[in-house]
């Protein structure tokens, strides 16, 4: 898999770029006849990640894509995909580049309007010299992933944005490459649609890991998507990091303001709200399960089987029952469990149990209680006890 690297990237369009970005860089307006499009911006995405770009318009995004791939060359920095340097390359290796290890999604679509859809998934790897029939299967598959299997012989003109923009991603995954630029590949959509295609993104990214670098203005989009968000302002990154991080702890007012109204309950998932659960295993002996119970001063207790949660102790039955009464005689169940994956819109009408969390093998990990979990929802920017 690869990654990518920024390192001081900067913009001008127009005339005079040094003068504009010493300008710039001291505060002043870079100065008529130029406009500093990006400005300083570094950050690396590892492989198989998804790094959000996100920010008004005129914030530098898209002009940013566009450098990251060489359609435009920078001013100043430079950009790596591993160890090669893209903004060194010719313009018939930046060609090879786009074919092999870098493919781009585009906002409208860019389909070949008199193509059917199966030409147009099969186009990358035949421009790239791929053998007829390696092309024609790897369009196939690609088409299968995305679900348009049976479409193949359309005309985009026959098909909704939303089908249109799914052979934009089949195109771009028949090519091959680790690596995908989506430069506000679903704002077009309508907002169902829109839903869709985010799922759709999210299942591939799962089952593929590419590297993917997505662009967006829309904080619900970039938090849903991202493992890391980069939030953009007039060609600056002011702030890169999780969706928690962003939502709990914005680096500045600008940053405040956007999570200002995000739905909570879409971007914070069950893991990141659970608090450790003191919990005693199964074939352990009631004594220590009620040792547990007064220790912690509860009134449940989780309990485990090889770290599993597979009931509840409650404190009353265990002070009732006989010293060598096994604890597998005491359980019952407890509620059901919730992968720490999933986002807090999921479980909303459970806000009045403690919610068990589990990890991809099914393992404890917390406890989602009441309390923090309508915190959680509630919080408006800042952490409790931050200033």
């Amino acid at each position: 898999m690869t990654s990518l690297r920024a390192d001081g990237l900067c913009k001008v369009f127009g005339t005079r770029p040094e003068e504009a970005l010493r300008r710039s860089r001291a505060g002043d307006p870079a100065g008529a006849g130029a406009t500093v499009a990006v400005l300083d911006v570094g950050f690396t995405v590892e492989p198989g990640e998804t790094f959000v770009v996100m920010g008004l318009s005129g914030s530098g995004k898209s002009t940013l894509i566009r450098i990251l791939n060489g359609l435009l060359t920078p001013t100043a920095g430079r950009v790596r995909a591993d160890d090669r340097d893209v903004t060194a390359l010719t313009g018939r290796e930046l060609r090879g580049l786009r074919q092999r290890t870098m493919s781009m999604v585009f906002q409208h679509f860019a389909l070949l309007p008199h193509r059917t859809v199966l030409d147009n998934a099969e186009y990358g790897p035949l421009v790239r010299g791929d053998p007829p029939a390696r092309a024609r299967e790897r369009a196939v598959e690609a088409l299968g992933m995305v679900g348009l299997t049976g479409w193949e012989d359309r005309f985009p003109a026959q098909l909704s944005g939303g089908m249109r923009q799914r052979v934009g991603l089949a195109r771009a995954l028949a090519a091959g490459t680790d690596v995908l630029l989506m430069d506000e590949a679903f704002s077009a959509l309508d907002p169902l649609i829109k839903r869709d295609m985010q799922d759709q993104l999210v299942r591939l990214q799962g089952e593929l890991g590419k590297t993917i670098v997505f662009i967006t203005h829309d904080l619900n989009e970039a938090m849903r998507l991202g493992d890391r968000i980069a939030v953009m302002r007039a060609g600056r990154i002011v702030q890169v990091g999780t969706a928690a991080e962003i939502l709990h702890r914005p680096a500045d007012d600008y940053v405040a303001r956007f999570v200002r109204d995000v739905d909570r309950s879409r971007v914070l998932t069950a893991g990141l709200v659970a608090e450790p659960a003191v919990h005693a295993d199964r074939a352990g002996p009631l004594r220590r399960a009620l040792e547990l119970l007064r220790e912690h001063d509860l009134d449940r207790l989780p309990i485990t089987d090889r770290g599993r949660p597979v009931g509840l102790l409650e404190r009353s039955a265990a002070e009732l029952a006989p010293p060598d009464t096994a604890l597998a005689d005491l359980l019952h169940p407890g509620p059901e469990p919730v992968a720490a994956d999933r986002t807090l819109d999921g479980f909303l009408g459970r806000v009045g149990t403690d919610t068990p969390v589990v990890d991809g093998t099914g393992r404890l990990v917390g406890l989602v209680r009441p309390v923090p979990l309508l915190r959680a929802l509630g919080a408006g920017g800042q952490e409790d006890g931050d200033a």
